[in-house]
């Protein structure tokens, strides 16, 4: 976050709002949460300002682009070396084939979510992106045969009720 803020309930409300749908518009989210249209321009500009709302994204389906493959890959280093992660981190940034990347701890470092066009396009990314590397020791891919659930939302119901009962 940008700089910190003090969320009340009608922002958590506003977040929940624009997480299932950010396209509605200002006169409508106002209508469901009790504010003027420029009430709720103003909430959404402070929570984009602080950093709460990071982006607003459409979100593609895969398989409609032909990324068919989703898979997940676990990742151990050769040591904790804060170089050799650093490394491993910026890659994993730039490479736009990998949607999510989690350290860890445990007996793996690194959780990635990598998509595919398929099975041979997803071994040649693994090969690059770890098996070339020397400070990779092992990795593990476990390939998806389906998603079940598949989703960014933050749940803010249960968030705010845990903030107010502080």
């Amino acid at each position: 976050m940008k700089r910190p803020i003090t969320l009340d309930e009608l922002d958590y409300m506003l977040l929940d709002l624009v997480q299932r749908d950010a396209r509605r518009p200002l006169h409508e989210l106002g209508e469901d949460v009790g504010l003027s249209p420029s009430a709720v321009q103003r909430r959404l500009g402070r929570l984009y300002d602080a950093g709460v709302i990071r982006a607003q994204v459409a979100v593609v389906e895969p398989r409609a682009v032909g990324a068919d493959l989703l898979a997940v890959v676990l990742v151990a280093l050769v040591d904790d070396d804060a170089d050799h992660h650093a490394s491993f981190r910026e890659r994993m940034q730039s490479e736009s084939a990998v949607q999510q990347c989690y350290g860890i701890i445990g007996q793996w470092d690194y959780v990635i979510i990598l998509v595919a066009g398929d099975i041979a396009e997803n071994r040649e990314l693994s090969r690059r992106l770890f098996g070339a590397d020397s400070f990779v020791a092992r990795y593990e891919t476990l390939p998806s045969f389906e998603t079940v659930k598949a989703g960014l939302r933050v749940p803010l119901d249960s968030v705010a009720r845990v903030r107010k009962a502080q």
